[in-house]
């Protein structure tokens, strides 16, 4: 006999028929979340939490009432929440549960999808660069134009290859330093970043705008990422149209044609790596094959003489 758990990969409408999400959350995965919380649950042993271990005690792990103390709510309510039932839990609920149950990020991530909500991220240090992706970024700098961005597209650091084609952006102030920000504000940025038609450009705007939405929705609404949303708005008639589609999916760009006056055209292939340890990500620029961009790439690489990697917030 199948599980419900096999098929509950959607809303779940349980012993509570009536139970609609609170406004402004998505539908909670009820079995799912029951489930998780049993597991977790029971794979605490009550001195892991400085309790005594007790002699009547079923099962080794924790019970629901000590759960539900250390959340500072009802038994009842935990209960509900085991057993897919009850309303939706708040974000409020869900942050005490995570430090009841000792969830690691990956399990509290989870537990916030599982209920509904955006998880919670964490704010990085104004001066932290994703130790991986930076050595990635040198690794790659003798044949690879590269930058660091977070997830708002603020780029934090770049290699010479990279400022020599496209400038300094790491240490400009405000929505100076965005790539969205100037692709949807500035004439030559564009006409920098050749795309092969107007198709092609209308896609990346639209890649843009999505990814921007996805983020905004993971960051939570955070002020930075409301603030660069709304002067977008306001500067760009072309994004504020393409923000009220809605779309939402994650950055990946296409093959650009870029002119340098040293070494002349530069035919690039984007590749976006993201990092799971933080919000940043690697934007390499690889030559195309079959094209002169390698040499091409190489002669410039000679003339900037191996700088290393221009580094800000």
């Amino acid at each position: 006999m199948k599980s419900p758990l096999d098929a509950a990969h959607g809303p779940v409408a349980s012993a509570d028929p009536g139970w609609r999400p609170t406004p402004g959350t998505q539908m909670t995965d009820r079995i799912q979340l029951g489930d998780f919380l049993r597991r977790r649950r029971a794979a605490l042993r009550p001195a892991d939490l400085g309790l005594a271990p007790g002699t009547r005690r079923r099962t080794p792990g924790l019970r629901r009432d000590e759960v539900a103390a250390m959340a500072n709510m009802s038994t009842a309510y935990y209960e509900s929440l085991e057993q897919a039932r009850g309303p939706q839990p708040s974000v409020a609920i869900l942050a005490s549960l995570a430090t009841a149950l000792r969830l690691t990020p990956d399990e509290r991530h989870h537990l916030y999808l599982l209920a509904g909500h955006a998880p919670p991220t964490t704010a990085e240090p104004p001066d932290y660069l994703d130790p991986g992706l930076s050595y990635t970024l040198d690794a790659v700098a003798a044949t690879t134009p590269a930058l660091i961005s977070d997830d708002l597209s603020n780029v934090l650091a770049q290699n010479a290859l990279n400022v020599a084609l496209f400038g300094t952006f790491a240490d400009r102030p405000g929505h100076e330093k965005n790539l969205t920000w100037h692709w949807f504000t500035s004439a030559h940025w564009r006409s920098v970043l050749r795309s092969a038609s107007p198709q092609e450009e209308e896609a990346t705007s639209l890649l843009y705008v999505a990814d921007l939405r996805a983020t905004v929705t993971q960051r939570g609404h955070d002020p930075a990422a409301a603030t660069l949303v709304s002067d977008l708005c306001e500067a760009s008639a072309e994004f504020a149209g393409m923000w009220d589609q809605h779309r939402v999916s994650t950055l990946h760009c296409s093959t650009k044609s870029v002119f340098n006056e040293q070494v002349g055209r530069l035919d690039l292939d984007c590749v976006i790596l993201a990092s799971p340890l933080s919000r940043q990500r690697l934007l390499l620029l690889q030559p195309v094959r079959g094209t002169k961009t390698m040499d091409r790439l190489s002669r410039l690489q000679l003339s900037i003489g191996g700088e290393r990697s221009t580094r800000l917030i």
